[in-house]
């Protein structure tokens, strides 16, 4: 059967471009820093997010973890977003990694506020442990790929530098938060000291993340990521499709984000599904399924049966998330395989 999979955006195939760049790509010993595509690459994504220098790593959790293990200390906390990608799905790497705990707020929407963070900063005494890095994501995955404003990121990194903390970015899916913003990438992420972003997820790359800052950050993250395991030698190939997505895939994005408005608007209309599509801003979609009286597991599995793949975030939430590999008409085609599903 050909799904409609709308588990992630992760599940995008590469483009015939992509297939092709890779095929051609020019390669070297990336250890060695002799990979040219990889530098090409490298170089790209720090001229887009107008940072001094760039790192390709093989994901996205590798790439917020060197960034906790360059921006603190052992014993350290990182103050994060209850929702966050970084406390709830790198398998608390900032622990093991850098010997580093998560301080989660839970704030409005998944959203954070500076209100919040300072709450939580530690007291400079010898028996709590010191706040070593704010840790921002944009857009927020588990809180419905809501946007940060840009007003309220440029307060957080400002305030927090008047502390010296550092700010992160997990910007795995910047690019679809600067559309809603409407303001060019590098804007976003001048306000950070380091900033994460994936291309393997609406950009369509097979595999890879961007993590990029000042040069002196990335001269420091290179044997970070070596100790993690990310040296890949003949990387060019792979860092050849990351190339096309940063030069082909940005500009389309605003078409997931149109059609993760249709599939809100149209759950909206279905009897015990509740979803507020006034707050579909990307191309992520969570939406309560308790009204139907089924769990997310036997949710999921029916609608399996009707050829869409979706995935539960917890017992009673669906996740949805539009991509290139889903058109407009596949949309309308989960629509009606999830009015079956709430029938049954």
């Amino acid at each position: 059967m050909n799904y409609i999979d709308l588990r992630s955006d992760t599940v995008t195939k590469p483009t015939g471009e992509m297939r092709e760049a890779m095929a051609s790509a020019e390669v070297g010993d990336d250890v060695y820093g002799e990979d040219p595509t990889a530098r090409r690459l490298q170089e790209r994504a720090a001229e887009m997010l107008g940072k001094e220098a760039a790192l390709f790593v093989p994901s996205g959790s590798m790439g917020n973890q060197i960034a906790v293990r360059l921006h603190t200390q052992p014993g350290q906390e990182v103050i994060v977003e209850e929702r966050s990608h970084m406390f709830n799905m790198e398998m608390a790497g900032m622990a093991v990694v850098s010997g580093a705990l998560a301080h989660p707020v839970r704030c409005p929407d998944g959203i954070m506020n500076w209100d919040s963070i300072e709450a939580v900063i530690r007291p400079r005494t010898s028996y709590f442990a010191q706040t070593g890095l704010v840790a921002v994501e944009n857009t927020q995955n588990l809180a419905g790929g809501s946007v940060m404003s840009f007003e309220r990121m440029q307060e957080i990194a400002e305030r927090s530098h008047r502390l010296g903390l550092p700010v992160h970015l997990d910007g795995a899916r910047i690019f679809n938060a600067a559309i809603v913003l409407k303001r060019d990438v590098a804007e976003v992420a001048s306000l950070f000291d380091s900033v994460m972003f994936c291309l393997s997820k609406g950009l369509g790359a097979p595999v890879g993340s961007i993590i990029a800052g000042s040069r002196e950050f990335i001269d420091r993250a290179v044997p970070v990521r070596r100790m993690l395991g990310g040296g890949m030698r003949q990387v060019g190939v792979l860092a050849a499709a990351g190339l096309v997505a940063l030069e082909k895939m940005t500009g389309r994005l605003e078409e997931d984000h149109t059609n993760a408005q249709l599939l809100a608007r149209g759950l909206a209309e279905i009897g015990g599904v509740k979803i507020d599509p006034e707050r579909v801003q990307t191309n992520i979609l969570v939406f309560d399924i308790a009204g139907t009286g089924q769990t997310t597991g036997e949710f999921s599995a029916k609608l399996k049966q009707r050829g869409v793949l979706a995935t539960g975030i917890n017992a009673r939430e669906m996740r949805m998330v539009t991509h290139k590999d889903v058109s407009r008409l596949d949309c309308e085609t989960a629509l009606r395989a999830i009015r079956e599903a709430v029938r049954e």
